[in-house]
């Protein structure tokens, strides 16, 4: 921990000594003494140096080719920052909030969520509630679904420091929602999380006038459920092995976002927008939404090893959905792999690493699937333990897209610098 920052229970910190951690454990070596407050940010700086180009045929609109691709340059993007505050209210009650103070979509201050998380509830005064709880963390709030594991190496906004690479997934799953989750953790490394939400980043209480083409019927809003299961155990002092199944599911919603939750946006700036675009209302350049707004269900799994400085994370995702305007649902696959090596041994301060990432949909209005493929290779440094630098090069290519669509023979290559800071 930072000299200067108060030591919080259950908590994941914001810099190297943060890698590897997923969901929060029942281990916990911080002693409770009082209510405590931790202030943390995390700011980001990319430098680019990519370049896009396209097949599509011309669809001229007032006079403005839509598919003629913006042109690109090097040059800095802009800066991202997060405004990171945990608050530790109780022994095994701890609460965390996350602003978003400048970022690619929004420009302003925006809150990502908010929690509050359980892990004793010695409020209760029971000597049987106080020994469930040995196994048991609830989460309750307007949280990061626990949908998957990428989403714990995931860059957020100015929140790089976790991730091995510039960018997310091609298919990136996030969104906050309202809701709660309830873990049991096993001491032999066996962990079952069950979750319920709204299934909405943007919550409404009013009734709704549209008519869902599946059912014929005024479009309710259902709850959306989504749970985990998995086996995690540092099997060797070398060896640490790691396997989750997740689920996430929605029958009807006002508008769900799991594909498309992200409010801070990409960091491969204007690839493949036309010259109309803007890098706040265009944020997600490089990214597949498969456009599953009124229904979902989707499943990932995911592999994780760690043998000294060796690690993989491997994702294998499959998706089902559909917009209220349609009445069958499509499908969207994901596989992924990431493979990095960090040394030298103990300190692990430097890494090189590969990722392969593809993904293959159905888009609406489509009678055949496409496909978007990525390969990626980054180079790091911590330079210290809350400062990384990072190099990567990327190439992404896209098939199979009508030729009116902009993505129509598209692809993109180049290298991004990238600077990070977690405190």
């Amino acid at each position: 921990m930072a000299s200067g920052q108060p030591a919080i229970q259950y908590f994941r910190p914001n810099s190297q000594d943060g890698l590897h951690v997923f969901e929060t454990t029942k281990h916990d070596t911080t002693q409770f003494t009082d209510m405590k407050v931790r202030i943390g940010g995390n700011f980001t700086q990319d430098f680019q140096g990519l370049r896009h180009s396209n097949t599509a045929t011309p669809v001229v609109v007032d006079g403005v080719n839509t598919n003629q691709l913006m042109g690109l340059t090097n040059g800095f993007n802009r800066a991202m920052a997060n405004l990171n505050v945990d608050a530790q209210l109780a022994d095994g009650i701890r609460m965390n909030l996350t602003l978003y103070l400048s970022s690619r979509h929004h420009e302003e201050t925006w809150v990502k969520g908010g929690y509050i998380q359980f892990d004793k509830l010695l409020f209760f005064h029971s000597a049987v509630i106080d020994n469930i709880m040995k196994n048991i963390t609830i989460k309750i709030g307007d949280y990061e679904l626990d949908y998957g594991d990428q989403h714990y190496r995931r860059t957020d906004g100015g929140n790089a420091i976790y991730n091995p690479f510039v960018e997310n997934y091609i298919m990136d799953e996030f969104a906050t929602e309202i809701g709660g989750e309830v873990y049991y953790h096993h001491p032999n490394g066996l962990m079952v999380m069950l979750g319920i939400t709204n299934g909405e980043l943007n919550p409404t209480v009013v009734k709704s006038a549209k008519i869902d083409s599946a059912t014929q019927k005024l479009n309710t809003y259902a709850p959306a459920f989504h749970g985990k299961l998995g086996f995690d155990k540092q099997l060797t002092s070398a060896f640490r092995f790691r396997l989750t199944g997740s689920f996430y599911a929605v029958k009807s919603t006002a508008s769900n976002t799991l594909f498309f939750g992200d409010r801070t946006g990409s960091h491969y700036v204007y690839v493949m927008e036309n010259t109309q675009a803007t890098v706040g209302d265009n944020a997600f350049s490089g990214r597949y939404n498969p456009q599953f707004s009124q229904q979902v269900t989707t499943f990932m799994i995911n592999p994780f090893l760690k043998y000294h400085g060796l690690e993989m994370l491997a994702t294998y995702e499959m998706a089902r959905g559909r917009i209220i305007t349609e009445r069958t649902r499509r499908t969207a696959k994901q596989y992924a792999i990431d493979l990095i090596y960090r040394f030298p041994r103990h300190r692990e301060n430097f890494w090189i690493g590969g990722r392969y990432n593809s993904v293959t949909a159905t888009p609406p209005r489509y009678g055949s699937d496409i496909t978007i493929h990525r390969v990626a290779a980054s180079a790091g440094w911590f330079i210290t333990r809350n400062i990384m630098l990072k190099a990567e090069y990327t190439q992404q290519q896209y098939s199979d897209f009508a030729d009116t669509d902009i993505r129509a023979g598209g692809k993109f290559n180049g290298y991004i610098i990238q600077a990070s800071i977690g405190f």
